[in-house]
């Protein structure tokens, strides 16, 4: 078997950088492990679209990204006889934080355009219907006396109007692919990949577990959380200065408030430890923001999460989304999914070219980038398409221009040699 492309990964980010390679006349084919498009981290995303980075590449993607979600089948070309996700648009406040302060982002806000309104706590509390606007930081767990203190002060927040979440992650990567198909990639599924073996200094052939040889020039690794041993495979990594690795990850389902909708607001609250957000049929998702009181649950290999939300984990999204929101109530039996990330050290992704020619990444997604599926595809697209044609992005790295915005984003930001980003909040809000 021979292709131009081989991309390992049908997610959401997978399944964008396939259509993008197609549109650019590459034959190429797309393995996965799994049964289907989207079936592994995809499928437990909060697809949450938000603007609220610590980088100007972060914030100028994720904006850009937006148009193609609010005119998805422009994005797309295509009709899908499934149907296709849709944006909501429910607008952000993201609570005052010191961890986060306003004042950090609002100028990339400001250099990228972004509408937003500052909100005090009295307007936070007239927008958001029965809102607790006190100030409990830092996040505690919910057995520590010190979690029901009375709150020491007020917050305000930041409200993004165009913010809001895509309804349906899984059928956006199953969109993806459909666009992709009808250009002329193809889907491995219940395929894994064995070995990755070079031809001389360059990628030459990926082996699969029943042995089938996939002759290629290029491979893309968009493994998510597998990415690391998929790295290894291809004997990877020496010249990273960021590292990989799989985090599992809950997400509360839970009966929304009387006054909470759909498309009602979404909420950021480092305060607490928790982001909420509306969903469809009277409820609510509530997930965490990586607060440090709580263990974060390493894993060696992906295959090691529990695939069943726990109680424990549930009792403190959602009792600490119930202390901002005091008319939600805590069920006594759990309720969500699980996934599991895949972390970049300093929780921004890297999308770069390697050491081994040929052999490319779009790893470290870290549980924020599904927002950005859309432009990563171009990203990966631009990345190839320039070290292909002999250009260094790792001397010059690709400057990338965004269709709908016009910004201008330093690839480099996202290069596996960078430093750390000093500015991160060490949390899946990057």
């Amino acid at each position: 078997m021979q292709s131009d492309v081989v991309i390992i990964g049908a997610g959401v980010v997978g399944s964008s950088i396939a259509l993008e390679l197609a549109r650019n006349g590459h034959s190429v084919l797309v393995v996965d492990k799994a049964g289907g498009i989207g079936h592994g981290s995809t499928s437990s995303s909060s697809a949450v679209v938000r603007f609220n980075f610590s980088t100007w590449a972060g914030v100028a993607a994720s904006w850009e990204s937006r148009f193609a979600w609010e005119n998805w089948r422009d994005h797309l070309e295509v009709e899908d006889p499934a149907g296709f996700a849709r944006y909501v648009r429910t607008g952000l406040a993201m609570l005052d934080v010191a961890i986060a302060p306003r004042h950090t982002y609002l100028p990339l806000f400001d250099r990228a355009a972004i509408p937003y309104q500052e909100w005090d706590a009295s307007r936070l509390a007239d927008s958001v219907p029965g809102i607790d606007v006190g100030r409990y930081w830092p996040p505690k767990p919910i057995a520590d006396d010190r979690f029901w203190d009375d709150a020491d002060d007020r917050l305000g927040a930041v409200f993004t109007p165009d913010a809001g979440y895509v309804n349906d992650p899984q059928l956006a990567a199953q969109n993806l692919a459909t666009a992709a198909r009808q250009r002329g990639a193809e889907f491995l599924l219940r395929r894994v990949v064995s070995s990755i073996e070079r031809r001389k200094d360059r990628v030459g052939t990926v082996v699969l577990d029943d042995g089938t040889r996939i002759d290629c020039g290029i491979v893309v690794n968009a493994a998510g959380p597998w990415s690391g041993q998929v790295n290894a495979l291809a004997g990877v990594g020496s010249d990273f200065t960021v590292r990989v690795r799989p985090m599992r990850q809950e997400v509360a389902h839970v009966a929304a408030p009387q006054d909470f909708t759909a498309d009602g607001i979404t909420i950021a609250d480092m305060d607490l430890g928790t982001y909420v957000r509306g969903e469809t049929g009277g409820a609510l998702l509530i997930g965490g923001t990586e607060p440090e009181c709580d263990p974060f649950q390493w894993l060696e290999s992906p295959e090691e999460a529990n695939p069943a939300p726990t109680m424990a984990v549930f009792e403190a999204q959602v009792t600490r989304a119930a202390r901002r929101l005091p008319e939600l109530t805590v069920p006594n039996r759990a309720r969500g999914v699980v996934g599991v990330y895949d972390v970049a050290d300093d929780w921004t992704p890297i999308y770069d070219r390697t050491e081994l020619d040929g052999y490319y990444v779009a790893i470290g997604t870290s549980g924020n980038q599904f927002k950005n599926a859309p432009i990563i595809g171009r990203f990966m697209n631009e990345i190839i398409s320039q070290v292909e044609n002999g250009a260094d992005h790792d001397a010059a790295p690709v400057r990338f221009v965004a269709e709908h915005t016009g910004a201008m984003i330093d690839l480099g930001a996202f290069s596996r040699r960078r430093p750390l980003n000093a500015a991160s909040s060490g949390t899946v809000m990057g």
